[in-house]
């Protein structure tokens, strides 16, 4: 299990009050990030919140507490009502059916927001009045946001679930895509060629104590909930992660003015000093441990 010394995304909030745009907007981009590669392997966390979402010594965001996870199957919707009443969607809170995806993009438009201003949009506390307030889907915008990111506020925090932004709208926003690391989605130019990885047919062989024969076998039929077809992707999705991240972390060394003789050190692939490459490889391994 990793240590994260950074603390809950939380505290980071109630000791700055609120933060900037060009301080909440990193934050943000790793919390999306995050929830689609979740999504993409049909798991809903449906209890994200700043108190859930950890930071290492560099500020990279490691999404923690799927135990109200679910699995998400074709066709079936969810009716549980879990999670923290502050960040739950209206339809959880009016115990309505849920699909999974929608319940969490409205999670993470109260945690945009809570980034923003250093409060909650909708706070109040007696219960009834909260969930009242949460099915109006009505909230105060101060007036210091600019209007680029209270449209994406606006669409996260849809109160109909249909209308509600989906990620690919959140990745394709013009608020969301300033800055927007490489990394964080990276292109899946592997998809859709019959050439698979032995490496990590091994890996699940190993982790499942099954035959390759029977990995390969599950590959071909691609059932996108079968356990070996999930973590055969999760070790693939990690592989193609670190190496994109590898490629930035050098450009950025090799682009520094005077690098510091620690900093070369640390880029050497045999240096026992050698950072982790990718914020979000410890939680994706940790992610795939899950499965």
């Amino acid at each position: 299990m990793e240590y994260v010394s950074g603390g809950e995304l939380f505290d980071y909030i109630v000791k700055k009050g609120k933060l900037t745009e060009g301080e909440a907007r990193p934050f943000f981009q790793q919390i999306i990030s995050g929830v689609d590669y979740c999504h993409r392997h049909m798991v809903v966390h449906r209890d994200l919140k700043p108190e859930n979402l950890l930071l290492d010594d560099a500020s990279h965001v490691k999404i923690a507490d799927f135990g109200l996870s679910n699995i998400m199957k074709d066709g079936e919707l969810l009716k549980t009502s879990c999670g923290s009443p502050n960040y739950a969607a209206p339809e959880v809170v009016s115990g309505e059916l849920y699909a999974g995806p929608e319940v969490d993009i409205w999670s993470c438009g109260v945690i945009l927001y809570a980034l923003l201003t250093g409060t909650l949009p909708f706070d109040d506390d007696n219960v009834q009045v909260l969930f009242k307030k949460i099915r109006s889907g009505i909230f105060p915008i101060p007036e210091y946001l600019n209007t680029s990111v209270v449209d994406l506020l606006q669409r996260m925090l849809t109160v109909d679930p249909v209308r509600r932004a989906t990620i690919k709208e959140i990745r394709e926003h013009e608020w969301f895509k300033v800055n927007l690391p490489d990394y964080l989605f990276p292109k899946t130019g592997e998809e859709g060629t019959n050439i698979v990885d032995l490496d990590a047919i091994q890996e699940v062989c190993e982790k499942f104590g099954v035959t390759d024969a029977e990995v390969q076998e599950a590959l071909l039929l691609n059932d996108p909930h079968d356990q070996l077809v999930i973590a055969y992707h999760l070790i693939i999705d990690n592989k193609r992660i670190w190496n994109e991240a590898r490629k930035v972390e050098i450009a950025d060394f090799f682009s520094a003015s005077s690098p510091p003789h620690s900093a070369f050190l640390a880029m050497t692939p045999n240096s026992s000093s050698a950072r982790s490459p990718s914020p979000f490889v410890s939680f994706l391994l940790c992610l795939c441990i899950f499965f």
